[in-house]
């Protein structure tokens, strides 16, 4: 059994973006939550009407292709069928679906993941926008100090 800390280091490793969508796929789900792939797509089969689009996308055969050209190692060997990708909301709605303690558990920590992976990018939009102001100013010499500091932070 995976522990609960180490589910929580890896979690942002898990989140794709997917047609504009933060997403998780299936077999990562099905992972984090202990259980095999095609139990988890069966719950979701049988509840359907909790999955609008929003929620869940079934991916192409050539999303599905590109996603695991992005790894040198494929953790999902000969997948049959096309895996489903869950939205934060799809997330949010497996935990009604799926009802077991680490079900319960898992979900916790990845709509914490969701919220930390929103707030730091609105950091980074709001440090994006100040650097453009700052540099298309009058004064460009305090660009090139908050660009310095920005080096001196990441080193």
């Amino acid at each position: 059994m995976p522990d609960l800390e180490i589910i929580k280091e890896n979690l942002i490793e898990r989140i794709y973006f997917i047609r504009g969508e933060k997403v998780m796929m299936d077999f990562d789900l099905a992972l984090l939550y202990e259980t095999e792939t095609r139990t988890l797509k069966q719950a979701v089969r049988r509840n359907i009407k909790r999955f609008p689009e929003d929620f869940m996308i079934t991916l192409t055969r050539q999303e599905f292709n590109n996603l695991r050209s992005q790894f040198v190692t494929s953790r999902w060997g000969g997948a049959r069928y096309l895996p489903y990708a869950f939205t934060e909301l799809g997330v949010a709605m497996l935990s009604s679906v799926l009802k077991s303690e680490k079900a319960i558990e898992v979900n916790i920590a990845i709509m914490r993941t969701f919220v930390q992976l929103r707030k730091l990018m609105s950091i980074h939009k709001e440090l994006a926008e100040k650097i453009i102001q700052i540099k298309g100013g009058s004064n460009n010499s305090y660009f090139f100090v908050i660009l310095n500091l920005f080096q001196n932070l990441s080193s």
